[in-house]
């Protein structure tokens, strides 16, 4: 085989290989209501965490708002691919009186306060304050749920693209029967 045809042979598995990792992670559809990461919530089990933001103040989810939960570190490749389209979403409902976003890493804010400086962020920021509720546990990031009145609308494990037009519609869909 000569040197031109393994370069072009490389170039196409390449190719081929970038298109799958793009449909993997921005073509997937939303996964409305399918697998929980841990059990289901329970009649008297909360889907809703104890947060703090970054200075340490405690924080109440609202359970009366669509909210959009990600769970996310700084470390984490697939986190950080996801997070601009995760951006360009909250700019889109960050006014909005119904939707609230809860960006959420067991990091310290030492760590999250430099990267989000890096990057350029502007979302709400939060850390954990005590376990994780069954239903949103779990050991993969990054994980993201939609939440609303305690029912888990959305969950996706892994990296996705949060500001495509099946989100939106859902998000919207929602907003319509508040």
């Amino acid at each position: 085989m000569s040197s031109t045809t393994r370069q072009v042979s490389f170039i196409l598995l390449l190719l081929i290989a970038g298109a799958a990792v793009y449909y993997a992670f921005f073509k997937s559809p939303v996964q409305e209501n399918h697998e929980f990461a841990g059990a289901p919530p329970t009649a008297t089990e909360s889907v809703y965490l104890p947060l703090t933001d970054l200075t340490g103040k405690g924080v109440t989810m609202d359970e009366n708002k669509i909210a959009f939960v990600n769970v996310w570190a700084t470390w984490c490749g697939p986190c950080n691919i996801e997070m601009p389209g995760i951006q360009t979403l909250y700019n889109k409902y960050k006014d909005h009186s119904n939707v609230a976003f809860y960006i959420i890493s067991d990091e310290d804010a030492e760590t999250v306060n430099p990267f989000i400086a890096r990057k350029g962020y502007n979302l709400p920021f939060y850390q954990y304050a005590g376990p994780y509720p069954a239903a949103l546990d779990g050991n993969a990031i990054p994980r993201t749920y939609i939440i609303y009145k305690g029912k888990i609308l959305v969950q996706e494990i892994g990296a996705s693209q949060w500001d495509r037009p099946e989100v939106i519609e859902l998000i919207e869909k929602q907003l319509a029967e508040i």
